[in-house]
């Protein structure tokens, strides 16, 4: 399933994190708020906030045009670099960037800055490497831990739909699902995609 992916989201979320970081924070640990955020918004509201494709790696989920935009990858169009560039910038080190400036909330809906309250209170206080250890519990990437065990591969496509799984107990479920309401998100999430092929 594909959605349209906003770049300029992706960049503010990235923004407003590291604000909430003091100004810097790891890019890894960054991503798997923004999978968070993107998790909780999908099952409680129907779509993720960022509409970023994800791909399975060995260190967890990574939304991948958002990693473009934290890493300001050579990947980047012109006028997503040149946006990105005006709210972030390289950190200190290489694992880590920096907020330029104060973050744009008006691109986000009411619930879309719900999601990243969600993930920021949450798991904010995790380190990177325990971030990517949480995110092997919930069963969107546990489908692919195997192929990616076995070296045949280093990356594999995530569905959203797998998003709405639910995760082994004990684990954040970032929303808890009745099997009704489950059954709710997929069909807004099939109609969404739907939606967006037929008219980009």
């Amino acid at each position: 399933m594909s959605l349209s992916f906003s770049h300029r989201k992706a960049t503010q979320a990235l923004n407003w994190l590291a604000r909430q970081a003091g100004g810097s924070l790891n890019k890894m640990a960054a991503l798997k708020l923004i999978f968070f955020a993107d998790r909780y918004h999908l099952r409680k509201y129907g779509r993720p906030v960022t509409g970023d494709s994800y791909l399975a790696m060995n260190f967890g989920p990574v939304p991948s045009g958002t990693k473009d935009i934290a890493y300001l990858s050579d990947f980047l169009s012109n006028s997503e670099r040149s946006y990105a560039e005006a709210f972030l910038q390289p950190g200190v080190d290489p694992h880590s960037f920096e907020s330029r400036t104060v973050e744009d909330m008006r691109v986000f809906s009411q619930t879309d800055a719900e999601a990243l309250n969600f993930a920021w209170s949450q798991f904010g206080r995790h380190d990177a490497f325990m971030l990517a250890d949480i995110t092997h519990s919930y069963p969107e990437w546990k489908r692919h831990e195997a192929a990616l065990k076995s070296q045949e591969t280093t990356r594999v496509p995530m569905n959203y739909a797998d998003f709405l799984d639910d995760a082994p107990a004990g684990v954040n479920p970032c929303h808890a699902l009745t099997e009704a309401e489950a059954r709710d998100r997929r069909e807004m999430l099939a109609e969404l995609t739907a939606f967006e092929n037929r008219w980009n």
